[in-house]
C-alpha cells in the first residue's frame, strides 16, 4: 500500500505585532535552506484589498468580475470572491509542499509555536497542548512545553522535522 505524501501542518500564532511574520520569514528561509519545499497561508481577521491598484486585473475586478486569473511560465494567482473560505481549502492547492506554515490561527488545534514578545504580549494565549514551543524573549514558561528564543529559527526547524518524523511514523 503506498501512502500519500501531506504537508505537514503548523501554525506561527500570538498576538497582534508579537513578530509572527518575521519569524516565519525566518523560519521559511531556514526550511528552504535544508531542502524542504514550504508554502504559507496568512489569516486576516479583515478584509483586504488582494490586488495592486491599477494593475489590470485590478481594473478588471473592479469593473465588476467576480474573480480574475494571471499567469506567466513561472507563476499564477487567482483572485475570487467566495464567502466561507477556509486554511483547509486553500491547503488543497499546495499537495506538494513540505511544511504548510500558518499564520495566526491561535485558537486552532493546529501544533503551533507561540510567540509571546516583551513589551507585546505578557503571557500565552494558546491552549498549551497545542504548542510545539513557546518562542520568548521573557522569562515566561509552561510546563511541558519548550522554550526557545526569537531568533532560534533552526530549533524551530529541528522541531518541524521531528514533528515530520513522528507524523510519518503514524501513517498508514
Amino acid at each position: 500500500m503506498e501512502t500519500v505524501k501531506r504537508p505537514v501542518i503548523a501554525a506561527v500564532s500570538g498576538v497582534k505585532n508579537s513578530g509572527k511574520t518575521t519569524f516565519l520569514e525566518h523560519l521559511t528561509a531556514e526550511l528552504k535552506k535544508r531542502g524542504y519545499l514550504v508554502a504559507v497561508i496568512k489569516h486576516d481577521g479583515h478584509e483586504f484589498e488582494p490586488d495592486v491598484e491599477g494593475t489590470d486585473t485590478w481594473k478588471l475586478r473592479k469593473s465588476g468580475a467576480y474573480g480574475t486569473g494571471i499567469f506567466s511560465e513561472g507563476r499564477w494567482m487567482v483572485i475570487k470572491e467566495e464567502t466561507q473560505m477556509d486554511e483547509k481549502r486553500l491547503a488543497e492547492l499546495f499537495p506538494e509542499a513540505d511544511f504548510l506554515l500558518l499564520e495566526g490561527f491561535k485558537y486552532s488545534d493546529y501544533p503551533k509555536f507561540e510567540i509571546v514578545r516583551k513589551g507585546n504580549s505578557t503571557e500565552s494565549v494558546c491552549n498549551p497542548k497545542t504548542l510545539l514551543a513557546l518562542v520568548t524573549d521573557t522569562d515566561l514558561s509552561i510546563a511541558g512545553v519548550e522554550k526557545i528564543c526569537l531568533n532560534e529559527w533552526a530549533k524551530a526547524a529541528d522541531i518541524l522535522e521531528r514533528l515530520t518524523f513522528l507524523m510519518r511514523s503514524f501513517e498508514v
